[in-house]
């Protein structure tokens, strides 16, 4: 093998658990992040329904 090669291996190998730590990290925080705007976003839609069948509500009553 190159000597070069088998340099760069002997640095680069070493590290790659970390590597592969911090991409598994950073994927799941990126889907918890993910994961906890979906749940808001359904949160505000059925907020929204709400204050769409309670406006609907009160225009009936008022006429």
């Amino acid at each position: 093998m190159d000597p070069i090669l088998s340099e760069v291996y002997s640095t680069v190998l070493p590290a790659a658990p970390f590597v592969l730590a911090a991409y598994v990290g950073i994927l799941l925080a990126l889907f918890v992040f993910v994961l906890s705007l979906w749940r808001k976003s359904k949160r505000t839609e059925a907020d929204i329904e709400a204050l769409r069948r309670a406006l609907e509500e009160r225009e009936r009553e008022s006429r």
